[in-house]
């Protein structure tokens, strides 16, 4: 039992990958928000499209229609030159426009939401600060999530980053890469690569670090990464298993899994001084430790009840609570970022799914369709989830879905893309 939970734990499959991740928005029953970007006024400076890029984050999240530019009534870059009644001629009832300029300190977006369905009043108004013009996808996520949060109330995840382990090649030739994307799968950039396994990567909480596994002649060590320096600090690397490290809330310390006292234990690791506190003591594997959002709970996986289930621990010590019950076996917990709930790999009759456990009730609700889902993470605002599943295409790749299940979306990749793992929002 307890190999089987180790294989399942680390498995990686070599397989030729690329860069670029391709979106594809796959379903959803709710009824998308209509919307339309009209080309923001250019720059010669800037060859972005930044309202497409606004756009294609929208219609990703499943919660917004956008009206193609071809069936726009008119292309207004102003507010004073917006006809309201021609745009609720086609259905419209928000409307978002802009410019492109040029500044002292370099270069800026101008945009504006509209609301046309009542008045024409406008509900958003920003100028935001480019200081080049490859800054510009940036300025797009935000105003996406801008734009996300006032029609719905929901913190906009665009900006934001995902970490996730590529693999090329195959035997001797194959490689592995740690690589960071925007939220959209663009601007793809390798901060690691590696002849042996690459897992586990886990965001610091001011999105400057990275900590993941790695291997070195077939040892695993833990690594902190600075991605703006490059800087790799080896943090621990014991005889036996150094796996599983996630940031706490503040970002002083790691809960980790090492083995080198007996068997598989959840340690806690202050960054800065390396002082270690064992959290649990016991003959089965306990692995995959996440924090609660106060800091002051850990949830993670233990075969000690005969299969792995989910279990959670005070971070001051004391008896581990059991909390996943439904099905043969429920594996890689985190919390939501409201704390109500844990999202986990659910494991019964041989199909592996991505579940939602309410901790209040104990309740399970399945979010996915398998066969082989793995690696879930809550999205900034807990809207969303991504995890890895089985590509059409053979080997792995990255997946979305609402946390009701209705809206899912493939981030597909040619190869093998797995353990993805969302970054904070940083304001």
């Amino acid at each position: 039992m307890s190999r089987k939970l180790l294989l399942l734990l680390c498995f990686v499959i070599a397989a030729p990958a690329q860069a670029a991740l391709e979106v594809t928005v796959t379903g959803g029953d709710a009824a998308p928000l209509p919307i339309a970007l009209v080309q923001f006024a250019p720059n010669p400076d800037v060859p972005l499209d930044v309202a497409q890029v606004v756009e294609n984050d929208l219609v990703r999240s499943g919660r917004f229609k956008a009206l193609p530019r071809s069936s726009m009534p008119e292309r207004p870059t102003s507010p004073q030159q917006i006809n309201h009644a021609s745009w609720r001629g086609v259905g419209i009832d928000n409307l978002v426009i802009g410019q492109i300029g040029k500044s002292a300190t370099g270069y800026y977006v101008r945009f504006f939401l509209l609301d046309t369905a009542g008045n024409g009043s406008q509900l958003l108004g920003y100028d935001l600060p480019a200081k080049s013009p490859d800054q510009m996808r940036t300025v797009a996520h935000q105003i996406a999530d801008l734009i996300y949060e006032k029609l719905l109330g929901i913190p906009g995840y665009f900006n934001t980053k995902i970490a996730y382990v590529a693999a090329n090649g195959f035997g001797p030739a194959r490689s592995f890469q740690l690589v960071v994307s925007d939220a959209d799968g663009e601007a793809p950039r390798i901060v690691a690569t590696s002849r042996e396994p690459l897992m586990s990567p886990s965001w610091s909480p001011d999105r400057t670090k990275l900590a993941y596994v790695g291997y070195e002649r077939g040892r695993s060590a833990i690594y902190v990464h600075t991605l703006a320096t490059g800087k790799v600090q080896r943090l621990v690397s014991e005889k036996g298993i150094n796996g599983s490290p996630s940031w706490s809330p503040d970002g002083s310390k790691l809960a980790v899994t090492l083995s080198f006292e007996n068997n598989p234990d959840i340690y806690v690791i202050d960054v800065a001084s390396n002082a270690r506190k064992r959290l649990t003591d016991h003959y089965g594997i306990d692995t995959e430790p996440s924090w609660s959002p106060d800091g002051s709970k850990l949830v993670f996986t233990s075969d000690r009840g005969g299969q792995p289930q989910v279990y959670e621990i005070s971070v001051g010590g004391g008896d581990p609570k059991r909390l996943t019950f439904e099905g043969k076996q429920n594996l890689r917990p985190s919390y939501s970022p409201d704390g109500q709930s844990i999202v986990v790999v659910n494991a019964d009759g041989g199909r592996y799914r991505i579940g939602l456990i309410n901790l209040a009730t104990g309740s399970l609700r399945i979010v996915s369709d398998g066969p082989q889902d793995e690696s879930p993470q809550f999205a900034p605002g807990g809207a969303v989830i991504i995890y890895a599943t089985q590509g059409r295409a053979g080997g792995a790749e990255l997946a979305t879905v609402s946390v009701d299940g209705r809206v899912r979306t493939r981030l597909r990749q040619a190869g093998d893309v797995r353990e993805p793992a969302w970054s904070p929002i940083v304001r």
